[in-house]
């Protein structure tokens, strides 16, 4: 059978068998184990110790090879001890941006008294991080999963393996903790926001220069326009001071669609995230426009997630969006 529709066969058996759930108690029923390349040669070894014994009929050939048969069976039950009763449980996930790690968090728990060592946990055979539960009943470890596009990411089913003690059987399980991680896009720098301000005049923010409403006073300075000097002010208390006037400065801001219609849709939703990313830090309330989407001006952290993940899952099926996978 080629090995794709083999996979695929495999994927269907183990979601009938180990179906997504937020958290997995290890057993017999979700744990495999398989001779490591050590604990076939051990095995080769034995064999050939026996056909010995029996060529040359020597007992004590015979004494050792049973003993060895016997740490080999013993190591069995070890390995498979070391992993079952152990429950993983997901902790939640960080958001990230296309092309950095996406982070999740896991919860490692065993019950009563007995203990796990030399763990390992991850996605990939090449990059697995070790775990111990000795002193503590629990721990919280932080995973990391490539990306490589926006959206919602799955990373699908972790591998959490143990060749312990003595690395002659190697015992493992996929679970699925149905985790889900936002990436949102890739900032492409794309200069001044263009169009920024959008000139309704209610905005909070006042330009101390400008001849709509009276401000205040302030100290009259060598060069400043006679047009404004207080003079019934003067005439009383001889102060020279200077009127001021104050507008209105919308400082709400429009990311919009339609200002980069010359890009592509993947380009255009990078340099949107830029202008999100840059707007964020300062003290201006900003909304977005995308087509068939409107999100007033706002600011703060809140705001600012809500715009990134509006462009993370732009033009996405509605079951590619948060709370399904992708």
């Amino acid at each position: 059978m080629p090995a794709k529709p083999l996979k695929r066969t495999f994927d269907k058996w183990l979601n009938k068998r180990m179906p997504p759930a937020n958290s997995v108690t290890l057993n017999q029923r979700n744990v495999f184990i398989l001779p490591t390349r050590e604990g076939i040669y051990f095995t080769i070894l034995i064999v050939c110790m026996l056909l010995a014994g029996i060529n040359y009929q020597n007992s004590l050939v015979f004494a050792l090879a049973f003993l060895l048969f016997s740490t080999l069976m013993v190591s069995i039950l070890h390995t498979y001890r070391n992993l079952s009763g152990v429950t993983l449980q997901s902790a939640g996930s960080k958001p990230t941006f296309a092309g950095d790690d996406a982070e999740f968090d896991i919860n490692l728990t065993r019950a009563g008294v007995r203990t796990y060592e030399a763990l390992q946990l991850g996605w990939q055979n090449d990059d697995l991080t070790g775990a111990d539960l000795v002193e503590d009943e629990q721990c919280l470890l932080k995973l990391f999963f490539p990306t490589s596009q926006r959206g919602v990411l799955n990373p699908g089913r972790l591998l959490i393996q143990t060749r312990y003690p003595v690395g002659l059987f190697r015992a493992w399980s996929w679970v699925d903790l149905d985790m889900t991680a936002i990436v949102y896009p890739h900032p492409v720098v794309a200069g001044p926001l263009p169009g920024a301000l959008s000139g309704t005049g209610d905005g909070d923010a006042l330009q101390r220069d400008g001849v709509d409403d009276f401000y205040g006073f302030r100290d009259y300075q060598s060069g400043d326009s006679l047009r404004h000097v207080a003079w019934k002010t003067y005439a009383r208390s001889d102060d020279l001071l200077l009127k001021e006037f104050a507008t209105n400065v919308d400082r709400r801001v429009w990311i919009d669609w339609e200002y980069l219609s010359g890009d592509g849709i993947e380009v255009r939703l990078g340099k949107l995230c830029y202008w999100v990313i840059q707007l964020a830090a300062s003290q201006d309330e900003y909304g977005l426009r995308l087509p068939g989407i409107e999100i007033e001006p706002g600011r703060g952290l809140e705001h600012r997630n809500k715009l990134l993940v509006e462009l993370a899952t732009f033009g996405l099926d509605d079951k590619d969006k948060p709370g399904e996978s992708l």
